[in-house]
């Protein structure tokens, strides 16, 4: 089974360098193109399950992407984006250039970001990931064995730093190098899963043609 997992479009705070976390942003005009030209480029793959995070900005750019394909997008609160707490619509500038600033270590040394009051840490969001994979995802592959199909494809639409912490964990990268894999808008990382084992076969493939920002 393949499992296309992919970021949402650009947002007004994307465009300017603003943290958004769980704030719920929509995607700005050319989000909306991004994800219409992504869904351009995926249209002759065969989706069995659309799944997103509810945030509208991932919400509308898995319904463009799904398109007049007859399934349900079905949103899961486990894909929200990671929780900034008190950082959350912080400028990225801003908050590397001073170290006391609360979310300065989850830019500069994501390797010892401690989280503050209600914001999340990297360990948390990986949970969460991972109890939707094997609610939600794991158990598509068995199915599909028992229907006698060799193969099946599943979209999941979330977020930057959620992606990076399920691609991290697949391919073994520590948090001191959680920014290692760019990821632009609407990149989309395919992954295999096969025996309940998930492997990388592809990151951050793009449908358009200059990647824009890959990383804060």
């Amino acid at each position: 089974m393949k499992i296309y997992l992919m970021r949402h479009g650009e947002t007004e705070y994307n465009r300017v360098g603003r943290l958004q976390g769980q704030s719920d942003i929509p995607l700005n005009e050319f989000g909306i193109q991004l994800a219409e030209k992504t869904a351009e480029g995926l249209k002759d793959v065969h989706f069995d399950a659309v799944f997103s995070s509810p945030l509208q900005r991932a919400l509308e750019t898995a319904r463009i992407v799904t398109g007049s394909r007859k399934v349900e997008v079905e949103t899961d609160e486990r894909l929200k984006e990671i929780h900034f707490g008190l950082g959350e619509g912080a400028r990225f500038d801003e908050a590397k250039r001073d170290e006391a600033h609360p979310v300065h270590d989850f830019f500069c040394r994501p390797g010892c970001y401690v989280p503050m009051g209600e914001a999340e840490s990297f360990d948390r969001v990986r949970e969460r990931g991972k109890c939707f994979l094997e609610e939600k995802i794991f158990p598509l592959e068995a199915g599909l064995a028992a229907e006698g199909r060799e193969s099946g494809n599943v979209l999941i639409v979330a977020h930057g730093a959620f992606n990076r912490c399920i691609l991290n964990r697949i391919a073994g990268i520590p948090d001191s190098e959680f920014w290692k894999i760019n990821l632009p808008n609407c990149a989309v990382s395919i992954l295999s899963l096969e025996g309940g084992v998930l492997r990388i076969l592809e990151e951050s493939r793009i449908y358009y043609e200059t990647p824009v920002n890959g990383r804060p």
